[in-house]
């Protein structure tokens, strides 16, 4: 009988790389059932390109983590977010786990689309080959767009 691999340690500090997609919202379902179950603190992080309309970005990103953390403290759940600048996103998620002693991430297959998964590979992708930490990949179907706001209101995270 083969021998069953379990955490060597159980996760204090779970980070989930978030987008606001229909993808990364089914990935903070996920993580949030995993903080409950280890009594974890939920660490939600989104890396903003550098761009000419970074304030902008970096603003709006607030405003949904913002959202994410209140129902995240509904459910028992201690959660913080923060907003990353930077064009290596992969990069900027690596300098996290190491800077914030992650224990674990959750991350999802499919996130915002267009071109740039296609010329550089998925953030999920990059991830995989590269954490040294347990990582639980949450896989989703292709989303259709990548439109975050509907019928001009925000998605509801919660």
């Amino acid at each position: 009988m083969p021998a069953v691999h379990a955490f060597s340690t159980i996760p204090a500090k779970i980070l989930l790389p978030i987008d606001f997609s229909p993808s990364s919202h089914l990935a903070l379902e996920e993580a949030t059932v995993l903080a409950q179950h280890f009594h974890a603190e939920l660490f939600l992080v989104h890396v903003v390109a550098e761009t000419a309309n970074v304030d902008e970005a970096k603003k709006d990103a607030e405003k949904y983590l913002a959202v994410s953390v209140s129902g995240l403290a509904t459910k028992g759940i201690k959660a913080t977010a923060k907003v990353e600048v930077e064009n290596d996103i992969a990069g900027s998620i690596l300098d996290v786990i190491e800077r914030d002693h992650i224990d674990m991430i959750v991350v999802s297959t499919h996130g915002t689309t267009g071109w740039h998964p296609l010329v550089f590979g998925s953030i999920a992708e990059k991830l995989v080959k590269l954490v040294h930490i347990p990582l639980l990949l949450v896989r989703t179907e292709k989303p259709e767009s990548s439109v975050k706001v509907k019928s001009g209101r925000m998605m509801e995270w919660w």
